[in-house]
């Protein structure tokens, strides 16, 4: 079970010391820093947090896992948004937000008004790169341009069968606007380089542990080569934290291709078999934090993740991943092992560096935490 943060006295309403906004939001310095950075609308902030309901309830929490959380300010509930922007670097506040603007009834959702403690650590809005390649970017086959503007301590260039961690961030050039970062999602992109979208794979296997770099990827190397999700050029920055040899694959399953006619398909489209049932009785809601061994195919039977080649189970919160992951779990119980047929539209939507297509998965749920 996860780790229950104790409400403070106050949680069921703001007392008169806290200070209000104009929105309605009542809110509590509880450590001051004059000197902190000040915070604003695109701004993205790394942080410790914990959120309750007014009847004392915690539904979520960062410090259990020990790891604070990255978000853009500016994809938040309003209320969220609204008070980290009260705050600076090195502040804790305690903050009451009207359901208004909270989550508003969302089903599934927190309700009524939220209460959050808010411990910010810093800003780290990542710096948008030239638009246009630099005097200094190396051209590679058909058109990809990329800059090392950050050698890293790495001798040898990766390989294609090299697992990386990295984290990045991407911009459509033509408009100058981010559509995804792996920041944002809380952990760094991890996969063999040879599983990546050729413009990755290319720009990778120039590059070498610890290097930052700047990648300008033309549309037919990028993640969609029609451009029907991501279309024109693409810019990249990649930070390329740790290099591996690929490790020993886990033998995709005989039904890796498609979902067999025994399979159990939800009206979503997701497929799935029990492998092993479970020994437990409850289920995950869309909220909850699991942890799972779990290991990851293309429909090809490629091997592109899994944590049981690692050695280690992962812990995640079920609204922290893709859908078909968050969809997929809740149907399982602690102890119980089942295998997952996840359509594109469930899965990473052709998101730069992520596995393509269908996706298989083999899912040991061991605790709901």
């Amino acid at each position: 079970m996860t780790q229950q943060i104790k409400a403070p006295a106050d949680v069921e309403k703001a007392p008169s010391t806290a200070q209000k906004t104009e929105s309605g939001i009542a809110y509590l310095i509880l450590k001051s820093n004059p000197d902190g950075k000040v915070i604003t609308a695109k701004d993205w902030v790394k942080l410790h947090y914990t959120g309750w309901t007014t009847d004392g309830k915690m539904f979520n929490s960062s410090i259990p896992t020990g790891e604070p959380a990255t978000f853009p300010i500016d994809q938040l509930i309003p209320g969220m948004s609204e008070a980290l922007q009260l705050g600076r670097t090195g502040e804790s506040l305690r903050v009451w937000i009207p359901e208004e603007l909270a989550y508003k009834g969302i089903p599934d959702a927190p309700q009524g008004t939220l209460v959050f403690e808010f411990e910010i650590l810093d800003i780290v809005t990542p710096e948008k790169p030239a638009m246009e390649p630099t005097p200094g970017a190396v051209k590679l086959n058909g058109g990809l341009m990329f800059e090392i503007v950050r050698r890293g301590a790495g001798k040898d260039e990766i390989k294609a069968t090299d697992v990386v961690a990295i984290d990045f961030t991407g911009w459509h050039q033509k408009t100058g606007t981010r559509f995804h970062s792996s920041i944002e999602m809380g952990e760094p992109l991890i996969g063999p380089v040879k599983a990546f979208f050729p413009g990755f794979r290319e720009v990778l296997m120039h590059a070498h542990e610890g290097d930052s770099l700047i990648a300008w990827v033309p549309q037919e190397l990028g993640v969609d080569p029609q451009g029907r999700e991501l279309s024109g050029t693409l810019v990249f920055t990649i930070d390329i934290h740790e290099v591996k040899p690929e490790p020993k694959a886990i033998a995709a399953p005989d039904d890796v291709a498609q979902p067999p006619a025994d399979a159990d398909v939800t009206a979503s489209g997701l497929a799935s078999k029990v492998l092993q049932p479970g020994t437990g009785t409850r289920h995950p809601t869309a909220t909850s934090r699991v942890r799972v061994h779990y290991t990851g195919w293309t429909t090809d039977g490629a091997m592109f993740d899994s944590s049981v080649v690692r050695g280690t189970p992962i812990d995640f919160g079920l609204n922290q991943v893709i859908a078909g992951w968050t969809e997929g779990v809740q149907l399982m119980v602690e102890g119980e092992k089942r295998r997952l047929w996840i359509p594109e539209n469930l899965a990473y939507k052709g998101m730069p560096g992520a596995p393509a297509g269908m996706l298989v998965f083999d899912v040991e749920l061991i605790a709901i935490v």
